[in-house]
């Protein structure tokens, strides 16, 4: 094996070194028993990123107009608490925040069932602390999904 090819595999991570020994991992949202594309698949992380970038947006305005003072560092801090709130009340209502319903989004409990009211406030909170939201799985489900058992989908 030439340096280049070893250095590369390293690179490449250990699914790849997995795959090119045959290994199928098959489809993201597979094991959740969800289609490979289109509506019903597992949501695609630019959507994601960019509902959230709506979702945030809009509770910066809302705090900086209402909350803070006008104050643009308070606003900051009133956001967080209005992007908790606005998760609550869209997540565990119709199940998806309005950046999401803009992207054709929706969060829905493993199964295929609407996220209960608790599930729905475990996985805002944990939205909120940031860290479990960047640790992910193979199906690209943040910790904050999985420990709520809740799935991001294309709708």
């Amino acid at each position: 094996m030439d340096k280049r090819q070893a250095f590369g595999s390293w690179l490449s991570g250990p699914r790849a070194a997995a795959e090119d020994m045959g290994v199928d991992f098959g489809y993201r949202g597979q094991q959740l028993g969800l289609p490979e594309s289109g509506p019903g698949a597992i949501a695609p992380l630019g959507r994601r990123f960019g509902a959230l970038f709506i979702d945030w947006a809009l509770c910066l305005l809302v705090s900086y107009a209402l909350l803070s003072g006008r104050h643009a560092q308070a606003a900051g801090n009133w956001a967080l608490l209005v992007f908790l709130v606005l998760s609550l009340l869209t997540v565990g209502t119709v199940g998806a925040t309005p950046g999401k319903l803009l992207l054709k989004l929706r969060v829905i409990g493993e199964g295929g069932v609407r996220l209960s009211l608790p599930r729905a406030v475990l996985r805002s909170v944990l939205v909120v602390l940031v860290i479990p939201a960047v640790v992910w799985d193979r199906d690209t489900r943040g910790l904050h999904d999985r420990l709520s058992r809740s799935v991001q989908i294309r709708i």
